[in-house]
């Protein structure tokens, strides 16, 4: 237990499928993507923000 095998893949896939439809996956897929570019994104912003914040404070200690 503890291991998903090929034939538990399949099962999946073949219950997705018939939930969703053949034709609802792929824009349920564009979805995904996309959210996960947009999360990169924002993660990304905060980085920058962050490492803009520091160098003004140690610019005003100066």
């Amino acid at each position: 237990m503890g291991r998903i095998g090929m034939p538990e893949i399949l099962i999946i896939l073949v219950v997705v499928l018939l939930l969703f439809g053949g034709k609802k996956i792929p824009e349920l897929m564009k979805g995904l993507g996309s959210g996960i570019n947009e999360f990169k994104k924002a993660s990304k912003g905060e980085e920058e923000a962050h490492a803009n914040s520091k160098k003004e404070e140690e610019e005003a200690k100066k």
